[in-house]
This record gives C-alpha cells, structure tokens and sequence, in this order.
C-alpha cells in the first residue's frame, strides 16, 4: 500500500452518500462491462440499488474482469447470489472518485467510512504531512478511462476483489495563500491504480471497504 502513489495519482468531497454500499447487488446485466469513457467525468452511482432487472442465467462476461479472476468471481457469486459484477464495477468507480475526493479535502471522516483502519490512518498521515506543509489540493478526477476486476477471491467468508483503475486526474497544489505550488488543472495526467475491496458475506451489512492501495503495472 503506498499513499505516495496515490498522492502522484492525485489524491476530495464525501457526497453524504455512502455509494460503496451499492457494490455486489445483482441486477441481471453480468455481461455489461462498465468503462467510463475518457471524455466524460464519471458519474456517481444512485444511492439506492436500481430495480433489479429479470434473471439472466448466463455467467458474467469476462469483459468485466480478468480471466485470472473468473474462479473467485464464481465462489462469491455462490456464497452471494445478490452479487452482481457490473453493478460492482459500477460501485467502484464511484468508490474511487468518492474516496480521492475525501482524500483531496482531508475529509477523515469520509476516508473512515469508505476504508478500513490502516487505509483510514496512511490516508490521515498524508493529509497531516500537506497540512503541517500549509498546502492544500485543488484536484479532479477528469476520467476514468477503465474500470476492471483483476483478481477475486473467497476465503471462508471474507471475499476480496482487486479493481483497476486507469484514469486521469488535473490537479494543482497550493500554499497558505492559495498560490500555486505545482500542478495544472488544464493538464490532466494519468493513473493507474490497483485498490482491493473487501466485505464478509456472512454479514447483513452490504457494504465493501477499501482495504488497501496500490499503483497498477
């Protein structure tokens, strides 16, 4: 896990909604792959799940995930049956934005919510070290270009679902007096991403938590 790359992807503004909880919910559609095309910025995912759509007996397309990752997408779709892979996805994208937006903010009360502890606490020392540095983050998640499940896996209850994120992020950093430091919002750069969520099938609770971070190959 390494925040450093984060803050080179550009480490933002919790919405009061907790989108992460609308990742896993089957709806049916498991052959549509979710990619965020890279002229638009994404959208946020509803806050409730969307109607579920009539039952499609066919297993998820791989264009949504990584051949790797079809053994343990197949285990938790038969621990969960309400796990859906495209409304996942969907969740993740709207994860990632939701969570480097908190982190660009220093919203900690955000970045508990969305991750677990150890995420939470590297994500607070960064925003400790930029404030102690009296700079501040004017970032923008411009795109996300892809969004794909590189690898999944079920260990008795705990299922775990790396997503890779290649996006691009304008950002600038500013001091005390909000003069510019470094960066450019006319210039977006690239990101590639790999971040693992985590949720414990045997628990009501729907929501998946980041449980770590890390650059993409």
């Amino acid at each position: 896990m390494t925040v450093e790359i984060v803050l080179l992807a550009l480490i933002a503004l919790f919405v009061g909604l907790r989108l992460y909880a609308v990742l896993g919910q089957r709806t049916g559609h498991e052959q549509r792959p979710l990619v965020t095309r890279p002229d638009a910025a994404p959208e946020a995912a509803p806050a409730q799940p969307l109607p579920e759509a009539p039952p499609n007996p066919a297993e998820p397309s791989g264009l949504a995930y990584e051949p790797n990752a079809a053994a343990g997408i197949r285990a938790i779709i038969s621990a969960d049956s309400s796990f859906d892979v495209a409304r996942f996805v969907e969740g993740a994208q709207a994860a990632y934005k939701m969570v480097l937006e908190a982190f660009w903010n220093g919203d900690r009360e955000a970045l508990a919510q969305l991750a677990n502890r150890d995420v939470a606490a590297a994500f607070y020392a960064a925003i400790d070290e930029r404030e102690t540095a009296g700079h501040s983050l004017d970032n923008r998640l411009v795109a996300i270009e892809r969004a794909g499940i590189e690898d999944a896996r079920l260990e008795g209850k705990i299922a775990e679902i790396e997503v890779r994120f290649d996006a691009y992020v304008a950002a600038v950093t500013r001091d005390r007096d909000g003069e510019l430091v470094a960066g450019s919002l006319s210039d977006a750069v690239p990101t590639k991403d790999l971040w693992t969520f985590q949720r414990n099938l045997a628990s009501k609770d729907p929501n998946w938590l980041l449980v770590e971070t890390d650059q993409a190959a």
